[in-house]
């Protein structure tokens, strides 16, 4: 299923709260969640390295390769997020998407 605006949805767990969801690919979901796992990955490896009591400046540099991968993630989701959601927002003719996106731009900078 590739139906890509953005809807809100009940989250099943009652009647009266509603969330926003994306549907997405299994195709892409399975590649966001292989970067998440790298970055979880990395995480494990950091946590490692401190039981292993290692130079401070390999683990800074380990930490600034999650940040990277993180920053990375963030920026598809946004593209994503600019490709489909805000596009169809402002098709319809909500321009305030265009706020919204600007302050979660600011937010992964």
């Amino acid at each position: 299923m590739d139906n890509r605006n953005d809807k809100e949805l009940s989250c099943g767990c009652c009647d009266t709260c509603r969330h926003k969801h994306t549907p997405r690919d299994d195709k892409e979901i399975k590649q966001l969640k292989n970067r998440l796992s790298r970055v979880s990955g990395q995480i494990n490896g950091i946590i490692k390295m401190l039981d292993d009591n290692r130079y401070c400046g390999d683990i800074l540099i380990q930490v600034a390769a999650v940040e990277s991968a993180m920053q990375s993630f963030g920026y598809l989701i946004l593209q994503e997020h600019m490709k489909t959601c805000m596009t169809e927002e402002i098709q319809s003719g909500n321009t305030e998407v265009v706020d919204e996106v600007l302050e979660l731009m600011k937010k992964l900078k």
